[in-house]
Order: C-alpha cells, then sequence, then structure tokens
C-alpha cells in the first residue's frame, strides 16, 4: 500500500485534497446541530424534570434571564422601563417562548428588582430544552434584548441556551498549537519540508474529522464540546503519528537507502506501530461507552474518528507526500554530508545515550526520586471533586458572563443556581416552611400549581460550584422533604450537575477495570510477558493520579489559575475524568509500545535485559520527548480556547504526557525493568501456547527475502584492537547483499556481540566504532552459527561497496 501511494502521490493527494473540501462545503452548508443530552434515569432530578414536562409543558424547557443594570437612578425608572418593556413584549411574541416574566408586572415582578434598585431581570421561559432550542431564534432573542442598551444602560443575557450561540472564537487554539507544534518539529528536523509533513497530516485528519462529526450531529446526538476534545486529540496524534514515520523515514535514507525503499520500509516498520497505536486509542476510547452515559456516546463518536481518519492520512497520505519531496525530506547540510561522506551507521549517541547509562547505573536512585515526584504530585488528588462549571466560568467578554456576574452582585451568588423542588403530594405549606429554616437557603418561592404539581423555586446562598450547594441538595432529599412528608423531587440545572457526577463517579471504577484490562491483554499478547502489561498498568495508574493532582491543585484549589483567565476555582468536570483516563491510556500505550518494542527486539537477538533496555531508551527517548512536548504545546494551547471544558482537559492531558513521557517512560520504566531483570520477559510457557501472535512492527526494518532456504541462525564473536583490546559500545550491522540492513547490535564491554541471521547464505558484517574507524566484510553462513571477530585499527576505514 505505501508503494503504492508512493509512486500515485498525485491521485492521492487529489483524492485528499477533494474528500477535504468536499466534506467542508457539505459541513458548511449542513451547519451544526450539536446537542447536550444528559440522560440520568433513575435519579431524583430527572423524576423532577419529567413532573414539570408533564404538568407545565411551557415552561419546563430551559429558562434564561435578561439582566439590566443602570449607572444613573433606578432600573424603576420610565427612561429605564420604555426601553426594556417593548423588547421583552417583542421577546414574548417569538414563537417557541414559552412565557418571559418581567419585574414590572404584579408583586412577583418586584422580587426581580435588586435591593438597591439597580439591578433587574427577566426570566425568559422556552418552549424546549437549551440544546432543542433552534439557534436562529437564540440569536433573535440576544439582538433584540442587547438592541434597548444605550449610554448608562447595560444589558445582559444569561442561561444555557444564550450560552449555546455565545461560543468562543474557533481556531485560534487550534492555531497556536500547530505553530508550537511546528517550532518543535523544525528544532527537531532542521527542515522546513520535514516540518510541514507531520502539521499537513494532522491539519487533513482533524479537518475531516471535524467536518465528519459536524455532518454527524445532525443524524446522533454529540455534545458540543466533542469537537473540541476531537480536534485537541486529533492535532495531537496526527502530529505524533506522522513524527514517528518521517523519523524513521529520514533515518533510512541517511543509511543509505532510496527515498522510495525508505518510505516502503518507514511504513512497514513505523506505519505498523501506527496502526496499532491508533487502534489502541480508539479502543481506549471505546471504554466510556461502559459508563453508560449518553452525554459521552457522541464524544466517543467525535474522537474516535478523529483518530481514524488521522491514521488513514497517516498511512496513505504521508507515503504519496514523501514522494513528492525525495530527499529533501532532509535538511540541507543533511544532503550534503550525506553525498561527500556516504551512509552512516546507525548509533545512539548524546544526551540519549548517557541517560541511558546513568539510569542502568543507578536503577534505584532515579527509579525512587521519580516515585518520590509523582507520590507529590498526587496528594491533591486526594480531594477531588466532581461537579460542573458554570457561566462564571465563561470568558469575561462573553454576555453570560455578564449577566452571571450582575446577578450575583445584585441577588446573591446563589442565585445563578436555583433548585426546582417539585412537589405532588403532601402539605406544601408545610414544605416550605421546612424549606425556609433550613441553613443556606436565601428564598423560596411557590408557583401556582398545575395539575397536581407544585414547583418550589428556592436560592441557595452559595454559588452553584460549591460544595455547600450540594451539601444542600442533599439535606432536602434526605432530610426536609421527608420531614414534612412530601413527595418531592429536587430539580434544577445545579441538581442535574450533582447527579451526573455522582452516576460518573460510581461507574468510574469499572471504567478503569475495563481499561486496564484492554491494556494488559494488548501488551500481553504484543510482548509475550506477564510483567511488562502488570508494569505498564501500575505506570498508568500513577500517570493518572499525578495528573489529576495538578488538575485538582489548579481548578479546584485554584493555583495560578489567574493565569488562565478562566474565572473562579470550583469542581472538576464530571465528565473529564472519563475522558482524560481514556485518552491517557490510549497516548501512553503509543509510548510504552514504541519504547517496550525496541527492548523486546534486543531481548530476543541477545537475551541481555541490562543491554536490552539501556538500547531501547537510548534509540527511542529522543523521538518520545519529542512526540510528547509537540502533545504539551498543543493540548496547553487550548486553554485559549475559551472554553473552560476544553483548558481543563488541555491542562490535565497536557500533564499527563508530560509526566508520562519525561518521567515515566524515560526514568521509571526503564529503572524498573533494570531492577526487575529477566523476569521483564517471564511468561508461562502454557500461556505461550494459547496466545495469538500480534506483530506490532514487521521482522526488521529492511528485510528483504533471504538468501536461501534454510532455518535461522546468528553471527557471533568479540571486536578488539590490534592490540587485542576489546572495543566497548561498538556498531555491529548485518545487512544483505543488497545493502538493506537485517539486524544491528552494539558491543558489550568484553567485545562481544551477536546478530540474527534469517537463513544460510552470504551476508556483509559491518563494523564501526568511535576513534576506530569502519570496517566491513562479507561473511558466508552455513547451517548454524557463524563466529566472527573483527579487528579494528585505529583511524582505519574499510569502505565496502
Amino acid at each position: 500500500m505505501a508503494r503504492w501511494c508512493y509512486r500515485h502521490r498525485l491521485v492521492v493527494l487529489l483524492l485528499w485534497v477533494g474528500a477535504l473540501f468536499g466534506l467542508g462545503f457539505s459541513a458548511s452548508t449542513a451547519g451544526t446541530n450539536y446537542a447536550n443530552v444528559f440522560s440520568l434515569p433513575d435519579t431524583d432530578s430527572k423524576s423532577a424534570y419529567d413532573l414539570m414536562e408533564k404538568a407545565f409543558p411551557n415552561t419546563s424547557g430551559d429558562t434564561d434571564t435578561v439582566v439590566w443594570k443602570t449607572d444613573q437612578g433606578s432600573v424603576r425608572d420610565q427612561a429605564v422601563r420604555s426601553r426594556i418593556t417593548p423588547a421583552l413584549d417583542r421577546i414574548a411574541k417569538m414563537t417557541g417562548v414559552g412565557a418571559v416574566t418581567s419585574p414590572y408586572t404584579g408583586a412577583r415582578g418586584a422580587a426581580q428588582i435588586s435591593g438597591d434598585g439597580k439591578i433587574a431581570y427577566a426570566q425568559l421561559t422556552f418552549a424546549k430544552r437549551a440544546n432543542e432550542v433552534p439557534k436562529d431564534l437564540v440569536q433573535k432573542v440576544v439582538d433584540t434584548a442587547r438592541a434597548a442598551e444605550k449610554g448608562g444602560l447595560q444589558v445582559e443575557l444569561g442561561g444555557q441556551a444564550i450560552q449555546r450561540v455565545q461560543a468562543p472564537p474557533q481556531g485560534l487554539s487550534e492555531m497556536v498549537g500547530i505553530v508550537a507544534a511546528a517550532v518543535v518539529l523544525f528544532l527537531a528536523f532542521g527542515s522546513f519540508f520535514a516540518m510541514m509533513l507531520p502539521i499537513a497530516i494532522a491539519v487533513f485528519g482533524v479537518g475531516m474529522g471535524l467536518f465528519s462529526t459536524q455532518l454527524l450531529s445532525h443524524t446522533t446526538d454529540i455534545p458540543d464540546i466533542a469537537p473540541l476534545l476531537a480536534s485537541l486529540i486529533g492535532l495531537g496524534v496526527g502530529i505524533d503519528y506522522a513524527l514517528f514515520i518521517v523519523t524513521r523515514h529520514r533515518r533510512g535514507i541517511l543509511r543509505g537507502l532510496d527515498p522510495e525503499e525508505s518510505a516502503v520500509t518507514a511504513l512497514n516498520t513505523s506505519g505498523r506501530a501506527v496502526l496499532f497505536a491508533g487502534g489502541t486509542v480508539c479502543i481506549a476510547l471505546a471504554g466510556m461507552l461502559v459508563t453508560q452515559l449518553r452525554f459521552l456516546d457522541g464524544v466517543v463518536i467525535g474522537t474516535s474518528l478523529t483518530v481514524v481518519l488521522s491514521v488513514m492520512a497517516a498511512t496513505t497520505l504521508l507515503p504519496a507526500l514523501l514522494g513528492f519531496l525525495g530527499p529533501r525530506v532532509l535538511s540541507r547540510r543533511q544532503r550534503r554530508r550525506l553525498a561527500a561522506e556516504g551512509p552512516e551507521p546507525e548509533r545512539a549517541s548524546g544526551l540519549a545515550a548517557r541517560w541511558s547509562t546513568n539510569v542502568e547505573k543507578r536503577p534505584r536512585r532515579i527509579a525512587a526520586l521519580a516515585l518520590v515526584v509523582m507520590a507529590v504530585l498526587a496528594i491533591p488528588v486526594l480531594s477531588l471533586r466532581l461537579g460542573a462549571t458554570d457561566q462564571g466560568n465563561d470568558d469575561a467578554s462573553t454576555t453570560t458572563r455578564k449577566a452571571y456576574d450582575l446577578l450575583a452582585e445584585g441577588f446573591g451568588p446563589g442565585f445563578n443556581g436555583p433548585l426546582q423542588v417539585v412537589s405532588v403530594s403532601g402539605d406544601t405549606a408545610t414544605l416550605v416552611k421546612g424549606i425556609e429554616s433550613t441553613p443556606g437557603v436565601a428564598r423560596v418561592a411557590a408557583l401556582p400549581p398545575a395539575q397536581g404539581v407544585t414547583v418550589i423555586q428556592v436560592v441557595p446562598k452559595t454559588s452553584p460550584q460549591s460544595k455547600e450547594t450540594d451539601d444542600l441538595i442533599d439535606t432536602l432529599r434526605d432530610r426536609v422533604i421527608p420531614k414534612a412528608g412530601a413527595q418531592a423531587h429536587v430539580g434544577g440545572v445545579t441538581a442535574v450537575s450533582k447527579d451526573f457526577a455522582s452516576v460518573t463517579g460510581d461507574r468510574l471504577p469499572l471504567f478503569i477495570a475495563t481499561i486496564i484490562g484492554l491494556g494488559f491483554l494488548l501488551l500481553l499478547i504484543a510482548f509475550r510477558s506477564l510483567v511488562v502489561p502488570l508494569t505498564a498498568a501500575l505506570m498508568n495508574l500513577i500517570a493518572a493520579a499525578a495528573s489529576f493532582g495538578v488538575l485538582v491543585a489548579v481548578f479546584q484549589w485554584g493555583w495560578g489559575l489567574d493565569l488562565l483567565g478562566l474565572g473562579k476555582e470550583g469542581p472538576i468536570n464530571a465528565f473529564l475524568p472519563v475522558i482524560m483516563l481514556s485518552l491517557l491510556f490510549g497516548l501512553s500505550m503509543d509510548y510504552q509500545v514504541f519504547l517496550v518494542s525496541r527492548m523486546h527486539e534486543e531481548w530476543v537477538h541477545t537475551r541481555d535485559n541490562a543491554r536490552a533496555v539501556r538500547v531501547g531508551l537510548a534509540e527511542t527517548s529522543r523521538v518520545i520527548n519529542s512526540a510528547a512536548l509537540i502533545m504539551v504545546c498543543v493540548f496547553l494551547a487550548f486553554v485559549l480556547s475559551g472554553d473552560s471544558g476544553a483548558a481543563m482537559a488541555g491542562v490535565g492531558l497536557a500533564a499527563a504526557v508530560a509526566l508520562d513521557a519525561f518521567i515515566l517512560r524515560t526514568a521509571l520504566v526503564p529503572a524498573a525493568m533494570h531492577l526487575l531483570g529477566n523476569s521483564n520477559w517471564w511468561l508461562p510457557e502454557w500461556l505461550e501456547k494459547r496466545l495469538p501472535h500480534l506483530a506490532v512492527e514487521s521482522k526488521e526494518e529492511g528485510f528483504e527475502a533471504p538468501a536461501s532456504d534454510g532455518p535461522a541462525s546468528v553471527v557471533h564473536g568479540f571486536i578488539r584492537t590490534a592490540d587485542g583490546e576489546p572495543v566497548d559500545g561498538a556498531s555491529v550491522m548485518l545487512l544483505s547483499k543488497g545493502g538493506r540492513r537485517l539486524d544491528g547490535v552494539t558491543s558489550l564491554a568484553d567485545g562481544s556481540y551477536i546478530v540474527s541471521v534469517p537463513a544460510p547464505g552470504t551476508y556483509l558484517l559491518a563494523t564501526t566504532a568511535t576513534a576506530y574507524g569502519s570496517r566491513a566484510a562479507q561473511v558466508v553462513v552455513a547451517g548454524g552459527p557463524l563466529v566472527y571477530d573483527v579487528e579494528l585499527a585505529e583511524g582505519e576505514v574499510d569502505a565496502v561497496n
């Protein structure tokens, strides 16, 4: 497939561009129809809503507010009333508006004016719930109300329906994330064209994913946060997957491969890993379905679709783009050096190699330090409180945030989250008195009954996000209502949010067990080991605890929250643990597979655990860290989205990826594997026979058919100087007659090496060591292992064509 895409690159590019523009045109024509459906069967707030919908069909819909404030005089003045009243009358006559309650009508209206007479509000009730109200109707309401503004008179609107049309500017966070990723890629590659490849793949994958999600919103319920989360995860994985493939492709060209062969080899190795990683992320996302929360179904659809399209772009569009670039995927300096000095051998050097050696020498110290860091960061998670953000977390420039602040200023913080006690039997007067005497209640008002249903509006003294408001809901349900002998339910937006958090918390253990179990099975099959997947599961839990600790410290405790410009501290969004754990599981599996697959390869060749862990870490840590740095930049950019939910997810995922890559995968995991020794690769024989075989990568990069039929074997021996001294760290490569690399290792301290041979035949053995130059010679392998010692002389270069 990679070769076909490479050779038919123009066709592939035109197909992708046509698909992107076709989907974009269809999506822009159809518009959006996102719906936040909180289906919470068997909850108290759902029972309250069902009763209200039956008794008050025109007022069971979303209730929003029009708030105004005058700088001079009072809102009762004729100058203010003459501007507000006509606007409210026009809104009341709009189709889809159930009722408008003005502060200028009746005794009840007087309660809608603040004590100082500066602020007043009108209640606007739609005939449908917020997600079902047409956006054009909401926009007409906003425009009509805002038209009443004049000098000294401020008019704002609040509520869930209003919030839908006050969406933050789209594209800013994505653009900042892409620019940050481009800077990291340019520093890593040193080439403008190589830098643009992962960016292009991410743009195609995310673009088509968002357009497809937008079209699907007309056929199924997809929440409005799904596109933000889809673009967040899509940008991250799209850039990362392309980075893995492009890095392998560039390495192949530097080692002398033709650009087409290098691209095919890169897709046949790293491309397979990308398919496995993308499938893993989708499986993790699908794990959200076990919570049976309908709100998350649409998130699963949007994010999974974007990940699938990003993988498709990386495995089909990327080889086509590589075909257009050819050797220009390298920097000019690399191309000049390749032309002057010829192919370079593969060897780990620099900071990555030194760090890998340090981990091998001091595994206990490094493991202990990493565990202490993660434990300290995880401490705040002990005070985790799930809930929902409200319009006090909206961007300060939106009308919903301004209305929220005005209502809190004029009527108290609890006014922004009124509770609705819906009673169907019992003594309503006794119930009202009981609620009025409950600590934490600011005011109570009973509405006229209809069809045997009475609604009692309860305004708490505290804000909707505060723990005191949650406690008040529990008090009403557990003590006040039973004591009054009434059959009543507590509803309202605040109660719905609390019930959603409770349901999510109850189902979280099942969800965590599901995704950890899936991860264990996948790694067990991939690496034929019991200890590796157990270690990975433990590391995932540690990373989750530490990242949620960071979230609690920032968003719940308010540490540094002012820097983000997202309002006040509050509970963590109830849906965030499920989404974050899914994404964290999928992304950490990517890094675990990339790291351990190289270690496993070395272990299969040498049966030396210390060497396998050292070589695997040295050769993969740089790519893992670069990929993680890109994801951190992309995720943190979503703080600029203006959406508190997306900002919370961005900070949480950025913290999770940074801790996972920079502490767990490059320090704690290799240190633990050094301490565990050969038991890392233990698997009972009976289980080995029953497990299916799953090849994450092909046999070896550049593998071609063996020289002749026969069993696999090895070449082994020692690398020594002319004086007989062993050469440590020499790079030994076994190449086919065509020059393709079949195996490669680094000599040990005693100079010993061992490379795998696929079958009997003639091969090229190339040896390179710093300060000793390089030597290559043909070796003929018969039926058994071949002993071949190599002597290197200082400064000698033995070039073999």
